[in-house]
């Protein structure tokens, strides 16, 4: 707790955390997004599933560290922690978003079909609430992840002005204290982004329940 209060007082504290922070949000948003697109493509055409799916079960396969160390002799360290967040996110959310999709209730689906129901309003009505609960679990499992092999992937690539710089410099020196008040740091932030992004969903998951009892 003292070495964290000393950390705090520099100014450069809260730039390393916004730093590092940015990095791996923008890695697992990206990835986020991706993956349902991915899965909702994969759902919609069988070839692509088919190709998809050797895709994912290499990323999922391949240790990070292996990854990490590619990634930084092609992209340098800099967006290191973004490509990693990355990578691991997308296998994650897309199974998820997949199995989503498949289990989609047939009878909902049969009855849009009858009443020539647009895609757009299948989407809203059908799919994307019989999505949400398994995104609300993909998300749960892969913001620790993400933030997890992120920070991993700093403390190999060492980018300047970095939670990942501070534990390697902590490693160096041999500081404990400095070591936990980084993990702390760590901890505090993951946990916070995770609590705001998995009420998010879950408030998007509330409204289609409100909506759907009212139009009953």
């Amino acid at each position: 707790i003292k070495a964290l209060a000393e950390q705090a007082a520099d100014p450069s504290f809260w730039t390393t955390i916004l730093n590092s922070f940015g990095r791996i949000s923008l890695g697992f948003l990206g990835a986020f997004a991706l993956s349902i697109l991915l899965g909702s493509l994969a759902y919609l055409f069988p070839l692509v599933k088919e190709l998809l799916d050797p895709v994912m079960l290499l990323i999922k396969s391949v240790p990070v560290a292996s990854f990490v160390i590619l990634a930084l002799i092609w992209i340098g360290s800099r967006n290191l922690a973004v490509f990693t967040a990355f990578l691991v996110v997308v296998p994650m959310v897309y199974v998820s978003t997949l199995s989503g999709l498949e289990h989609t209730d047939e009878k909902l689906l049969e009855m849009a079909r009858v009443f020539h129901m647009s895609g757009w309003k299948k989407f809203r009505y059908i799919y994307w609430p019989a999505l949400l609960p398994y995104l609300i679990s993909g998300a749960n499992i892969s913001l620790g992840m993400s933030f997890k092999s992120g920070i991993a992937a700093e403390v190999i690539g060492v980018p300047d002005h970095s939670i990942g710089e501070k534990l390697y410099m902590a490693k160096i020196y041999l500081s404990t204290a400095d070591l936990f008040a980084w993990t702390l740091v760590i901890i505090v932030i993951s946990g916070l982004f995770e609590k705001v992004f998995i009420e998010l969903l879950k408030a998007a998951e509330r409204q289609n329940r409100a909506k759907r009892k009212r139009g009953a």
